[in-house]
């Protein structure tokens, strides 16, 4: 199951998780491990044949995502993953001086009319709205004008120093879009992104799509995953852990939020399975944050 992002986005140790304080800069330091051994593995010779330079997070690497608001940088972690298009080039760079990577989120499967280039889409490509969002459509990945929009997305992320990108709404063919999309047709789309991100040198994580995750794996580098702890889909990501490649998660259940115990439960369930999650927002917007 997949909640989407379209609002497109304290440090007290509880109980096996820390919290940062979301307005006060607070550092987060509750995650365990050598922070020496979160800078990925950049070998001569990429399995998947992507530049040797392309930024790959190492298992369990520790991370924050804000995609609304001015983003706080004072969290102590090894991944930042903001907004492509609202973060501005300054912020990126004062997070890289400070050591932190910075993974770039877009949506690359809806069409969001307030995003600068929002008028390059025709209307031919807008599907039906996203379920619970009115304000945002879902586009026809067979198009090729799509994909030329996202590669010029991508070429953005470069010119603002991304060290990876974060593309969203990659399972439209189980979703109700008006177009007739295939699985292979998603396949095709979303490898074509994956491949495009590391022509430029990013590095590309697969949000959510569980149901490919077996045949997209060895095309990313990373997962980015909301919820799976509460509907119990987490050993679907597991071929990502198998090849050392960090899932990033957010849980956002209140459960979690007001419940110590409940918290302390999902904490060692991540640790478990070497997951990298996070309790945040809904809008993701660093009003709570809570780090396993």
């Amino acid at each position: 199951m997949q909640v989407r992002r379209a609002l497109v986005w304290i440090a007290l140790l509880l109980v096996g998780c820390g919290g940062g304080g979301g307005g006060d800069g607070g550092i987060d330091d509750t995650s365990s491990g050598d922070a020496s051994a979160q800078t990925g593995d950049q070998g001569d010779v990429p399995v998947d044949g992507s530049p040797a330079n392309v930024f790959r997070p190492a298992l369990g690497a520790r991370w924050q995502w804000q995609l609304l608001g001015t983003v706080n940088t004072g969290y102590d972690v090894d991944i930042y993953d903001v907004d492509l298009f609202d973060t501005p080039v300054e912020l990126i760079g004062q997070l890289h001086q400070a050591g932190r990577k910075v993974i770039c989120y877009f949506s690359a499967g809806s069409f969001e009319g307030w995003r600068p280039d929002a008028a390059a889409f025709a209307d031919t490509v807008k599907g039906k709205p996203l379920e619970g969002f009115a304000d945002e459509r879902w586009l026809d990945i067979r198009s090729a004008d799509v994909a030329a929009i996202m590669r010029s997305r991508l070429d953005l992320a470069v010119q603002k120093g991304c060290d990876g990108v974060e593309p969203d709404n990659v399972d439209g063919y189980a979703n109700d879009t008006g177009f007739a999309l295939g699985a292979a047709q998603q396949l095709d789309y979303n490898r074509m992104l994956a491949g495009e991100a590391h022509l430029r040198g990013l590095a590309v994580g697969l949000k959510n799509d569980l149901d490919q995750i077996v045949q997209l794996v060895d095309d990313f580098d990373f997962a980015v995953n909301e919820q799976c702890f509460e509907f119990n889909e987490c050993d679907r990501l597991m071929p990502f852990v198998a090849q050392q490649k960090p899932v990033l998660n957010a849980e956002y259940l209140q459960r979690y939020v007001d419940d110590v115990a409940a918290r302390a439960a999902l904490c060692e369930a991540a640790h478990s399975a070497q997951f990298s999650t996070l309790v945040l927002p809904l809008d993701l917007d660093d009003t709570f944050r809570f780090a396993c």
